[in-house]
């Protein structure tokens, strides 16, 4: 088993210009994720919260320290470099689910896919059987119209999954859900991290983030809070006993 982090980030900050000022997003984050965790990054707006998601998600670069992604130091890729292993070592999840309305669920999952080079049959193949996984096998040609807010996000999530990705990055991935949808997704995420997929989850959320395993707290572009989120079963024995 590789227990090397899946994710390292030493001495990261990122500096905005506004105008002639520079804004610091980012201070100084140190931090690794391991193979198969289950992470929630909280803090108030404006922490730098999705700063440092699409700095792991190599949608940005820092304006110094590094990014292991892989143990791949991913601050010396080129662009070209950078956007392969964005496609194949990472998946993303939006709030607003970003999927094309033209296409249908299937086609709006083979994407990654196609980008990869993959052919036609195998895309088509891949693409229904994650499809299957979130429990949309009967929504494969669906639009995204034709879909509610929940299952829309599945097509999300399956298109973040297509690639076998080392990560999934996912951004308040509830936030235009009803409660409901929102929980579902949630112990979705639960059922893919039991699989073995490492998942980040930027929340505000304090519920959701309870279902994480993990929950690192930003401040002003720091790290002022990492800890463990007690076991929910473990904690209901105990209350039993009580």
């Amino acid at each position: 088993m590789n227990d090397k982090p899946v994710v390292r980030i030493n001495g990261v900050k990122k500096l905005y210009l506004m105008g002639k000022v520079e804004v610091p997003a980012l201070q100084g984050i140190n931090l690794q994720i391991g193979r198969g965790e289950f992470v929630s990054i909280m803090g108030p707006s404006g922490c730098g919260k999705s700063t440092l998601m699409h700095i792991v998600g190599c949608l940005d670069r820092p304006t110094s320290g590094h990014i292991l992604l892989d143990e791949v130091d991913v601050d010396e890729l080129d662009d070209n470099s950078l956007a392969g292993i964005r496609n194949q070592k990472v998946g993303f999840v939006f709030q607003t689910f970003n999927l094309l309305p033209k296409l249908n669920a299937i086609e709006n999952v083979e994407l990654p896919l196609i980008y990869a080079g993959v052919p036609f049959d195998r895309r088509r193949k891949k693409a229904a059987e994650i499809l299957a996984l979130v429990g949309l096998q009967d929504r494969l040609f669906h639009k995204p119209s034709e879909l509610s807010g929940g299952q829309s996000q599945r097509v999300a999530i399956a298109r973040a999954l297509v690639n076998d990705p080392s990560i999934i990055l996912a951004d308040e991935p509830t936030g235009n859900l009803d409660s409901k949808s929102g929980d579902e997704i949630i112990h979705l995420f639960m059922e893919l991290n039991a699989r073995g997929i490492t998942m980040i989850i930027v929340t505000h959320d304090q519920d959701i983030a309870n279902h994480s395993k993990r929950i690192i707290r930003l401040k002003d572009g720091l790290v002022v809070a990492d800890s463990a989120v007690p076991d929910m079963e473990d904690d209901q024995r105990h209350n039993r006993r009580s």
